[in-house]
Parts: structure tokens; sequence; C-alpha cells
């Protein structure tokens, strides 16, 4: 069964920081790129932060580009999205996804995504 975990999100005062860790199984966690989106109410889902496989190759949406990293630790199956100086408008779900490869700059497209999880609410006060 494929599965996809979020955890990490919570309330943080504006300027706080939030770790997002997304726990994969039930596939070849190597082999697929990951993704993180996030919805905020009323808004449609968006792309934030993508890796490939490998971790070589790294997109991050112009919104959050220098506040927020994506990483992966393929021996522990599990993605990160460490979430620096955040903002009233970052709050939202936020969802990890599982694509079979990386799609270079187009990898923030929900579309290539097969797996989600899912998600997990960050709420940033100001």
């Amino acid at each position: 069964e494929v599965q996809l975990v979020e955890s990490g999100g919570g309330l943080v005062q504006a300027g706080g920081s939030l770790r997002l860790s997304c726990i994969i199984s039930g596939f070849t966690f190597d082999d697929y790129a990951i993704g993180w989106f996030r919805q905020a109410p009323g808004k449609e889902r968006e792309g934030v932060s993508c890796i490939s496989s490998s971790d070589s190759r790294i997109l991050h949406a112009d919104s959050v580009k220098g506040r927020f990293t994506i990483s992966r630790d393929n021996a522990k199956n599990t993605v990160y999205l460490q979430m620096n100086s955040l903002k009233p408008e970052d709050m939202a779900v936020y969802y990890c996804a599982a694509a079979p490869n990386y799609y270079g700059t187009t990898c923030l497209l929900e579309l290539w995504y097969d797996y989600w999880g899912q998600g997990t609410q960050v709420t940033v006060s100001s």
C-alpha cells in the first residue's frame, strides 16, 4: 500500500520556522521525485518545491525562494521542507506528492504526481 504521511505542521508566528516531514512507503522511494504543494482556503493548490530522486535537482516557487528548503533522506524514505521566515500568506494545508520522474522547470505542476499525502496544516499568525 502506497502511503505518504506528512507531519510537522502547526501554529507559528510570522517570522518563525517549521520543518515539515513526509514519510513514504509502498514504492521504491529512490526512484521518485517528490514535490511539496499547498492549498490555502479559497485558492487553488500550488506547487511549492520539488526535488529529483537523486537530490541533485531542486526547484522552488518564486514565492518561497530564499525562505524554504527541500531535502530528502533516501535512507529514511523521508522528504523535508524547512520553512523559515514564515509569512501569513504561507498559511495553507501542505501536501507532499510523488512523481515517477523529475520534470525540470515544470516539476511544480501537480499533473505529474501519482501519489499524494493527506496534508498537514500550517497556520501563521501575524
